[in-house]
């Protein structure tokens, strides 16, 4: 199909196309404007990421900690403690649904977008938000490192007990003392000796992590689980420190009761000064953890730093009634044209002229448009300067041309189907080539359902039927048609067998009998789904296929031509039937005529600006009245 063609549908379905399009938009629009405002405001918070235990000249690893910290915090703003938590600290309702984190690309910075029906709302959700998560983000780092720190303080507290307790011991102590000493530095040796084999095992499991099925390597270990293994392997080297430094202990105690026994107050009291010695090293130790786990929680504490705060919005994000209703319009347009398809696609019907040559390869010698009065049966005689008059003439001159090699004397009008204006066209046909100086004889041949006599406004009493079983002749039944060249013969009484009748030599010598006298006679025949106008069309000179598009099937236009052709028949051309005035350009041929014999002159006359004269662009172009004036009396009678 043609871009030209696709216009056409365009064009014709134009009415179908604006309903769509104003139905699509306006309840868009209506829909749009009916729901609840909401307003969006955002603010802006940067991530400051903490300081690993990593190579710092290695940005790359650097970089990657960073952008999963941020990835890590878009997904914790939105959780439900941190939104439960804004909600009873302003007192109302708040869903994850109305927050959006975004990370702008290649930067530390999120985008905090907040919806809300009430816009101040809105704002205070935003800010609130934030402060929230700051609060719950140190609170979060804290409890990492609260119970080693607490662990840490109550070592050295029992260390400091110790300490104190021997510096003030006496050699009169007691064999139950010496025994819960050595007990007490038996009970740390075995608590250091689990927590070494449980971080040993820890970081096998954290060097060492389990091979997915299929995978040809064990997974490189990431940052976090990197910076995890050296915080460990720390802290398992001060527990082995510690633990060696309490074996020794464990040793001195015993080797204290030992000298005790003995008697010797120099080895005793060199002992309690190694095993002094060895508890301050301790204390020294864990005072030393003690500051690298405050160092740590400092130093690995990541938090979020306000940038820009969220300010009260003046307009709604949505509904956008304007821009919904023109999306509308656009679906409304496309649902319209959707259906336009379906609907052309499903229609077998002939459209136009170039689309019923190319089917039926029959050349279209009329276009016809609808006629202006239904009340004017003659149309073309008492509507001369009308565009269908014309149309009615040129086909008048076409069938002319077509009778050059051999004279067309009687033609015969059908149609595939009743209701396609066949009988219109003959009568009016006929008076048009009688207007034209010819002696025309015009036949009712529809023994079904005739009309012609309805259309000249004619008696029926008598008629072709009351040639068959009558002794009468042309003569007795043909009416003269007012003060013109034309006769015609209705119908008559409608018979029982009409194909019979027409079938009869009968028949035929009627047809002959007609015209003998006459220059031309056209015969009105029945639709083709009956017999009648294969029978005929044998019988005369030339057939005209009337075809009404947009009503007129292929399948049955196609029936009808091969019908006509096993008859034998001159089919003549194609005419086009009942073309609607508002869309010439689709159908063809009728728009190159009818804006002129309307007097449509847009290139010829135009309202001067004043004097409200009027004058030619074209003054080389006679006007309208001047073409009227100069044309012969006869011609201007004719039309």
């Amino acid at each position: 199909m043609e871009i030209k063609e696709y216009f056409q549908i365009a064009l014709r379905w134009t009415w179908l196309l604006a309903l769509g399009l104003l139905l699509g938009g306006v309840g868009a629009y209506l829909y749009a404007n009916s729901q609840e405002r909401v307003y969006q405001t955002t603010t802006r918070v940067q991530v400051i990421s903490a300081s690993q235990s990593v190579n710092p000249y290695d940005t790359v690893t650097s970089y990657y900690q960073e952008q999963q910290l941020a990835q890590t915090y878009v997904q914790t703003l939105r959780s439900r403690p941190i939104t439960n938590a804004v909600s009873e600290k302003i007192g109302g309702s708040v869903t994850p649904g109305q927050i959006k984190v975004s990370l702008v690309q290649n930067t530390r910075l999120l985008d905090i977008s907040v919806e809300d029906s009430n816009p101040e709302r809105a704002a205070l959700i935003a800010n609130t938000l934030v402060e929230v998560f700051i609060e719950s983000n140190n609170l979060l780092q804290a409890q990492r490192f609260n119970e080693v720190e607490q662990n840490l303080e109550a070592q050295i507290q029992q260390i400091d007990a110790q300490i104190e307790a021997l510096q003030t011991r006496t050699v009169a102590v007691t064999a139950e003392q010496s025994q819960q000493q050595i007990e007490r530095a038996q009970s740390e040796i075995d608590r250091l000796q689990g927590e070494i084999l449980a971080i040993r095992t820890s970081l096998d499991e954290l060097r060492s992590p389990p091979r997915e099925p299929g995978a040809l390597s064990t997974p490189t270990p990431s940052p976090e689980t990197r910076t995890e293994i050296n915080e460990k392997e720390l802290e398992l080297k001060q527990l082995e420190t510690t633990y060696n430094l309490y074996q020794q202990i464990y040793t001195n105690l015993v080797v204290l009761g030992e000298s005790r026994g003995q008697g010797n107050a120099n080895l005793e009291q060199e002992q309690m000064q190694s095993t002094l010695a060895l508890y301050r090293q301790i204390r020294a130790n864990l005072l030393s953890s003690y500051e690298n786990v405050r160092l740590a929680r400092l130093s690995s504490t990541s938090n979020v730093s306000p940038v820009e705060p969220a300010l009260v919005p003046t307009s709604p994000i949505r509904p956008q009634p304007l821009q919904t209703g023109l999306l509308g319009a656009a679906v409304g347009l496309m649902l319209a044209a959707g259906i336009i398809f379906l609907i052309e696609y499903l229609d077998d019907t002939i459209k136009s002229a170039d689309q019923a040559s190319a089917i039926l390869g029959l050349p279209v010698i009329g276009y016809i448009a609808e006629l202006e009065h239904d009340s004017d049966k003659a149309y073309v005689s008492e509507n001369p300067r009308s565009p269908v008059a014309e149309a009615f003439r040129t086909l008048r001159t076409n069938l002319e041309f077509a009778g050059v090699d051999k004279p067309i004397k009687s033609i015969l009008v059908v149609s595939s189907h009743p209701g396609e204006g066949k009988s219109t066209v003959a009568s009016n046909l006929a008076i048009t080539i009688a207007q034209g100086g010819k002696k025309t004889i015009l036949i009712d041949a529809d023994l079904r359902r005739p009309r012609v006599h309805y259309y000249l406004d004619l008696t029926n009493r008598i008629g072709l039927s009351n040639l068959f079983r009558d002794s009468l002749k042309i003569e007795d039944v043909a009416h003269q048609w007012k003060d013109s060249n034309l006769k015609v013969i209705t119908s008559g009484g409608i018979p029982p067998n009409p194909a019979d009748l027409l079938a009869s030599d009968r028949m035929a010598s009627i047809l002959d009998a007609a015209g003998r006298n006459v220059d031309m006679v056209v015969i009105d025949a029945p639709p083709f789904l009956v017999a009648d106008a294969s029978i005929l069309a044998s019988r005369t000179d030339g057939v005209l296929f009337v075809i009404h598009p947009g009503r007129t099937p292929v399948d049955a236009a196609l029936t009808t031509l091969e019908q006509m052709r096993r008859a034998g028949a001159n089919i003549v051309g194609l005419v086009l039937n009942r073309i609607p005035r508002s869309r010439p350009n689709y159908y063809g041929g009728y728009r190159y005529y009818s804006g002129y014999y309307k007097g449509e002159y847009s290139y010829y006359d135009e309202a001067s600006r004043g004097n409200g004269k009027s004058k030619s662009r074209f003054p080389w172009i006679p006007r309208r009245s001047q073409i009227q004036q100069n044309q012969p009396t006869e011609e201007r009678q004719e039309q």
